[in-house]
């Protein structure tokens, strides 16, 4: 049970009950022994400022950081680490002292869970979005030496982002399957909670692996409609999982990664079958 040493973790998001991060963290912290609890915070846009002087008010050692808020938080924390600058966007919180700093583990989230099935050195991508998890994709897959292109329903905005982050190009989501590509991701909230795709089924590339940063339901409609082009799929559960056993190394150090990964996803759920290809993880 919870006491006076316990040490306070969490997430903020808005809509907050799709989220696993509560389920997935607080089975980590059992495995290792750890005396924490990971609580869910369900907060409004127009709330974020005052939800982060709780997070300093009430200690809480990490914070998950999840749509709407992962560019707004940047402004009321007291430190940027060099990756959530260069992203220009932030996923995790780590309260050291009296500092708040923030840090960005979504990329490694994509490309932890891309690596298992597709060598991304030259690998042609293109990332479905222009927000946050954009941002971390993007960086991701040019880290790993992938060549990234920008579709995203606002052409403007993709095209700006592209600019700011180096990607090769930009376009309009329509524009998916003009060009060859390797992968696809797609870090739009299409799909969240209903029977939608971003894209139309025709325009997914079939030699290509896609992964889905939506994960409720997990078995999308991207994700099945890219099985039936032939495409490999990639549950949302593994960028899940692989940001959050890097966010909590942030603030407790380093740990059996690969064990922790399989605590968090058992946690997650059972996988469902989405395509009769390997997932990833």
């Amino acid at each position: 049970m919870p006491n006076a040493e316990t040490v306070l973790c969490g997430i903020v998001l808005h809509p907050a009950g799709h989220t696993r991060s509560p389920a997935m963290h607080n089975a980590a912290y059992a495995a290792l022994g750890l005396d924490a609890a990971y609580l869910s915070f369900d907060v409004p846009p127009a709330l974020l400022e005052e939800a982060i002087e709780g997070v300093r008010r009430h200690r809480v050692r990490q914070l998950s950081v999840s749509i709407p808020h992962k560019t707004e938080v940047l402004s009321w924390v007291d430190d940027v680490d060099e990756t959530a600058t260069a992203i220009g966007a932030a996923n995790t919180l780590v309260l050291d002292g009296e500092h708040l700093r923030a840090s960005n583990t979504d990329w490694l989230g994509v490309v932890r869970a891309l690596e298992p099935v597709r060598t991304l050195e030259g690998a042609r991508a293109v990332v479905l979005g222009a927000g946050g998890t954009a941002r971390a994709a993007t960086y991701g897959l040019r880290a790993r030496g992938a060549s990234v292109r920008l579709l995203n329903r606002t052409v403007a905005k993709a095209e700006a982002l592209a600019r700011e982050l180096g990607a090769d190009g930009a376009g309009a989501l329509d524009e998916l399957g003009d060009a060859p590509c390797d992968v696809v991701v797609n870090t739009t909230s299409v799909g969240l909670g209903e029977d939608r795709s971003p894209v139309r089924v025709e325009a997914i590339p079939r030699a290509c692996v896609v992964l889905d940063a939506v994960y409720a339901p997990e078995r999308t409609r991207l994700l099945q409609d890219a099985a039936t082009r032939g495409a490999q799929t990639v549950s949302g559960r593994w960028m899940l999982v692989h940001q959050a056993v890097a966010q909590l190394e942030a603030w407790h150090g380093p740990v059996d990664a690969d064990r922790i990964a399989n605590v968090m996803s058992a946690a997650f759920g059972p996988e469902p079958d989405v395509s009769g290809h390997a997932g990833a993880g």
